[in-house]
């Protein structure tokens, strides 16, 4: 615990600029209604930030943990995505889904496939489905089984997050516990985008979507140097 405590405060200061762009977009929440590039920017900075966090720890660190290559990848995905939403009452909101499908793809990768931990699978596929059920009288179109295969995906990537935790025995870490709770805010995020977009206007909807989403974000990422605590502890003993 102590050693995990000191792990976590050595990563503070390299997420101070992830804060402050954070509370940079919170401050001046430019209007949605006329996107520009400046908007893209501002969204995006947060994410951008969390770049910097990963690349702080080395290209030799990166280098060594497909793990940490794979989160680093999904970020960059998830910027080009946030760019994309900017314009999408352009027509740009598929665009935006599939870069984001395509971070989750990477950070089920990344998170990978053991444990398996059956029953976080249930449990997720059953909020899974219970969520597009409550969508599915909303949708048409292309949006009917685009969105059945983006909530497969973010469901499958919050069971892989779900899984790795294991608070019963001496596997526990909190890099997991980041990735889990990472994982559900994302899911939390993006549900509140669809019924946002689909179904009926949910109050405060930008303010929630956006502060789950840079949460989530920053705790996956934060779930990428789990592999430099395993490096830690196997010097020291």
């Amino acid at each position: 615990i102590i050693s995990s405590t000191f792990q976590v405060k050595s990563e503070g200061p390299k997420l101070v600029p992830f804060f402050k762009a954070t509370c940079v977009y919170f401050v001046l929440w430019l209007p949605t209604s006329s996107p520009s590039w400046f908007s893209a920017l501002i969204k995006c900075l947060p994410i951008f930030c969390l770049w910097v966090f990963l690349l702080a720890h080395g290209f030799s660190f990166l280098g060594a943990h497909s793990s940490a290559r794979k989160i680093l990848a999904g970020l960059i995905f998830s910027a080009l995505g946030d760019a994309f939403l900017i314009w999408q009452e352009q027509g740009y909101f598929v665009h935006g889904l599939l870069m984001f499908a395509i971070t989750h793809i990477l950070y089920s990768s990344a998170f990978g496939m053991k444990p398996l931990n059956l029953r976080a699978g249930l449990v997720i596929t059953a909020v899974s489905t219970l969520s597009y059920i409550l969508l599915y009288p909303y949708l048409s179109g292309p949006f009917t089984y685009l969105v059945a295969v983006y909530i497969a995906l973010i469901g499958f990537m919050g069971w892989r997050a779900i899984a790795g935790l294991q608070l019963t025995n001496d596997l526990w870490t909190w890099t997991k516990l980041s990735a889990c709770l990472g994982a559900v805010l994302f899911m939390v995020s993006d549900l509140t985008i669809a019924v946002n977009k689909f179904c009926f206007p949910v109050p405060h909807s930008r303010a929630i979507i956006m502060a789950t989403y840079y949460a989530a974000q920053m705790l996956i990422a934060l779930s990428a140097v789990e592999c430099q605590d395993v490096e830690v502890a196997r010097k020291r003993s």
